[in-house]
């Protein structure tokens, strides 16, 4: 059975060929962004991730997104780990590095759900107009619909996200029939990708025969994948 995004993915795909063709975007290289001194929140090191003795994990049910997005403004642009350590004016002040990181996570789910509900989480067309609006420095992003239940189009999506893991991480959508939650892909690990999951603020290896598959539960909580937000 279909996702809900997999259907919107077709519903896609139909439209598009009424549309002009235009060439696609294509992914940011390491070559491209290897001059960027880096101080990430979140390494691709494998287990548990902390800073100034936090766990780097979401705030609460709705935030995953807001992490994710805060993860990925730290790997791009070092004032957005600065702005944690050393804060200035008042939004951010709080008892220590954990405080401010949850009440970051909170102001950024604010400032992606312009209309959306906050208690639905974040769309990913919104998690994308966050990083051009908010972190100009890790460049743009694009939403990709997933049609899992089509070999074809996962092929195509693996093989893409692994071009983009190349310059860039890559935001990933998962769920059950609807979308539920998002991790951050940081790196390509042989035949799999390492993942950011938020919940538990770990690192986890995804074997990329278990996106082929639809079992990604044992690792991100959910099994199906949605979406990703791809290097535009």
């Amino acid at each position: 059975m279909r996702t809900v995004s997999g259907f919107g993915r077709q519903v896609g795909r139909v439209l598009s060929r009424f549309r002009p063709r235009r060439s696609r975007p294509v992914a940011l290289v390491a070559s491209e962004t290897s001059t960027v001194e880096r101080r990430p929140l979140v390494s691709d090191r494998l287990g548990e991730q902390r800073h100034a003795g936090a766990v780097l994990d979401q705030v609460d049910g709705t935030t995953c997104g807001s992490a994710v997005l805060v993860a990925l403004a730290a790997w791009a642009d070092p004032a957005e780990v600065n702005r944690l350590e050393a804060p200035r004016g008042k939004s951010l002040v709080g008892a220590g590095f954990g405080s401010r990181y949850d009440a970051r996570q909170k102001q950024v789910h604010g400032e992606t759900n312009r209309f959306w509900p906050q208690a639905l989480g974040t769309t990913p067309w919104g998690a994308a107009r966050w990083l051009r609006d908010h972190a100009p420095a890790a460049g743009r992003y694009r939403v990709r619909l997933v049609d899992d239940a089509s070999a074809v189009d996962v092929a195509q999506v693996i093989d893409t996200v692994g071009t983009a893991l190349a310059g860039r991480p890559v935001p990933l959508l998962v769920g059950s029939f609807v979308p539920r939650h998002y991790v951050l892909a940081l790196r390509a690990d042989g035949d799999g990708w390492r993942v950011y999951e938020p919940t538990s603020g770990q690192v986890r290896r995804l074997d990329l025969a278990a996106v082929r598959e639809r079992r990604l539960a044992p690792v991100l909580g959910f099994d199906r994948l949605h979406a990703v937000l791809l290097p535009s």
